[in-house]
């Protein structure tokens, strides 16, 4: 079913676009989590080690894939709001053909480079083959990681955040059994829990597919709105690209980090990368939240309702403020039971492992509410058009993380690494939250000049 964002209260609206989409981005966390809790309890540190030295390489290119797939969504989700159906589905004929040529060129390219990266990365000799086999099989899986967000892109560009989360619901069951099955009956180790990610995600894209063709008319595109238009291209180009280096750049100051963390032995990776699986997973409402505002801000700038959009971003504030809050003192209470998640109780260090992503996860807590705004603005300015600016934030993140890779681990080890995305994100939001302002001038102004010119 449709919604409409462009009329009634907006923290009632974002409030309930959010919570179904938070309910889908757990499902997708939910696959990440298997993966760590039973390649980490089966496995063993080591294999859970080179799942986690592939988190940033990993970011870097799914969140690229992730990103452009959302910036396609915003000229959808625009046309919607000024109730131009022709054109929306022009658009989402353009990002289909743009999908496929882009899911075959970053298949191919990061299939042929990635053990490349992980040697640049200095991923310890121990784990460096199964982290190749586990990231390997996930960039071939790129298609899949296409297929199902753009389809869910478009869907939520509609205003339903609903639908997704049914086809991850049903795929995260199957991705449960596969990866038992592939670990425990087939012995396929890290290679078992890579392959399940790929197929249930290939199944929620396909799931999502059929929907579409059989429940929304609205998107059955005519013979001539499936033509290659290279100035929609263009456009939906110059919205996404912005978007999905965005993740890259980001990742970037991950993967510099991840390679000085690399550096302080198979323990420390470990830590991170459980600590990390649990950060990932209570800070999908901060997700949801920047999600539900790209879809909130573009829809009510196509209906020229531009009014709304502080509104909206004052509605959004307060929630993340108030997630935040609760978030960060669930984390000072309970950060030793959450990093036994993914640790086996036979680990011959496993007090130094939950002592380590204890660190971590309670470090990461304090700045919740940074967090909460790098997602609402960043996600905000894209949904008005201005995904330019996106690019920016990342490069402050990418500083921010990177400098303390380069400068401060190396001084003062572990510790040090746990405090480089907080930094990130201040730094983002150094830039985020005047921009953010200047963009609803900009459109303000803009809007006030069209309406001279009509009269």
């Amino acid at each position: 079913m449709r919604k409409d964002l462009t009329s009634g209260s907006p923290m009632r609206l974002i409030l309930g676009f959010a919570v179904p989409m938070l309910l889908g981005l757990l499902f997708q966390q939910f696959y990440n989590l298997v993966d760590t809790v039973i390649v980490g309890k089966l496995l063993g540190a080591q294999a859970l080690a080179a799942v986690g030295s592939t988190g940033a390489i990993n970011f870097l290119v799914i969140g690229f894939c992730t990103g452009l797939c959302s910036g396609f969504s915003i000229p959808v989700a625009q046309k919607v709001g000024a109730n131009e159906m022709s054109a929306m589905r022009r658009f989402v004929a353009n990002s289909a053909w743009l999908s496929l040529f882009s899911a075959a060129v970053l298949t191919a390219a990061t299939a042929l480079g990635c053990a490349s990266i992980l040697r640049l990365m200095q991923t310890p000799a121990d784990i460096f083959e199964n982290a190749y086999i586990y990231i390997l099989i996930i960039f071939l899986g790129i298609p899949a990681t296409f297929l199902y967000n753009l389809l869910a892109g478009i869907i939520r560009a509609l205003g339903d955040s609903k639908t997704p989360v049914y086809f991850l619901a049903l795929s995260s069951g199957l991705n449960i059994f596969l990866d038992l099955a592939l670990i425990l009956w087939f012995d396929m180790g890290v290679a078992g829990a890579a392959v399940a990610t790929v197929v249930a995600q290939a199944l929620s894209g396909l799931a999502c597919l059929v929907f579409m063709v059989k429940k929304y008319p609205v998107l059955r595109i005519a013979r001539e709105e499936w033509r290659l238009d290279f100035r929609l291209c263009g456009h939906l180009f110059y919205i996404g690209l912005p978007m999905g280096l965005q993740y890259s750049v980001t990742a970037i100051g991950s993967i510099l980090l991840q390679s000085a963390v690399n550096t302080l032995g198979s323990l420390s990776v470990a830590a991170v990368a459980a600590g990390s699986k649990m950060f990932q997973l209570i800070c999908c409402p901060f997700d949801a939240l920047g999600g539900t505002m790209a879809i909130y801000s573009g829809q009510n700038v196509g209906a020229g309702k531009l009014d709304r959009l502080g509104k909206g971003i004052w509605a959004a504030t307060f929630i993340g403020a108030v997630y935040s809050v609760i978030a960060l003192g669930a984390m000072l209470l309970f950060a030793p039971q959450c990093a036994m998640l993914f640790l086996d109780p036979a680990e011959p260090e496993l007090a130094q492992l939950v002592a380590l992503t204890s660190e971590y996860i309670r470090i990461q807590a304090y700045f919740f509410f940074p967090l909460a705004l790098v997602n609402i603005l960043r996600f905000a300015i894209q949904g008005m058009g201005f995904s330019v600016f996106a690019i920016s934030a990342g490069v402050l993140e990418m500083i921010g993380r990177g400098s303390v890779a380069l400068w401060l681990v190396p001084l003062y080890g572990y510790t040090a690494a746990c405090y480089a995305a907080p930094l990130a994100w201040i730094l983002a939001d150094a830039f985020l939250i005047p921009a953010s302002a200047r963009c609803i001038r900009v459109l303000r102004r803009a809007g006030q000049k069209s309406a001279q010119n009509q009269t």
